[in-house]
């Protein structure tokens, strides 16, 4: 489990393909203290186990299911990389609760620099886009952020200038794809949604009416 707050900027150093699956070695340092062999770093957001550590990088592997879903393929040699370590039992939540599962991709629209903060709008599948509502929690590459608004087929989220300067998300370009992870709680409502019985009189416009969503 983590936190969508980002410790480090790290790059890539090495990609490799092993069959479908990928293997990453990621340049680092401040995650690296007190990692071990088998433990998680979220990296750009996805739950990595650590494989093999040097004085100065990780290696981790990429299961094929991961590959398709994320946008760890389109790495390449010293593309940056937000990294967490698992948040800590008694640790503090500044974030939200991000599992490193992600459940698709984005791609970004476009950046409107705003003065105190920058607007990105990101364009993504219906699928997540009814996982999401407006001032909800969205994982981007692993960083936790709240939704500005949700439209037919993007949504908005704002990045302040700490979150830019702390991470790699400012230095995407149109186009580019982006992790996305919905809030687990968005994931639990839709399931319970999708089968709810219609005949048993709890309609979404009775969970709306009675303030449980």
């Amino acid at each position: 489990m983590f936190t969508g707050i980002i410790e480090e900027v790290g790059s890539l150093k090495r990609i490799s393909r092993k069959g479908s699956a990928l293997e990453i070695e990621i340049y680092a340092r401040l995650v690296l203290e007190g990692t071990k062999l088998g433990d998680s770093i979220a990296t750009n957001g996805v739950c990595l186990t650590v494989v093999e550590i040097g004085s100065d990088f990780f290696k981790a592997d990429v299961m094929p299911q991961t590959v398709k879903l994320t946008n760890l393929h389109a790495l390449k040699p010293g593309s940056p990389v937000n990294l967490e370590r698992a948040m800590a039992v008694g640790g503090r939540l500044d974030g939200h609760i991000v599992q490193g599962h992600v459940d698709g991709l984005g791609k970004l629209r476009s950046v409107v620099n705003m003065d105190s903060a920058h607007m990105l709008t990101i364009e993504t599948d219906k699928e997540l886009l009814l996982q999401m509502v407006d001032r909800g929690s969205v994982a981007l590459d692993g960083i936790s952020l709240t939704i500005v608004e949700v439209g037919q087929d993007y949504f908005k989220v704002s990045i302040i200038p700490t979150t830019g300067k702390d991470s790699q998300i400012l230095k995407k370009k149109h186009g580019d794809l982006i992790n996305i992870e919905c809030d687990i709680v968005g994931k639990y409502i839709k399931r319970f949604m999708e089968k709810l019985d219609t005949n048993s009189g709890i309609t979404k416009t009775f969970l709306e009416d009675v303030g449980f969503i």
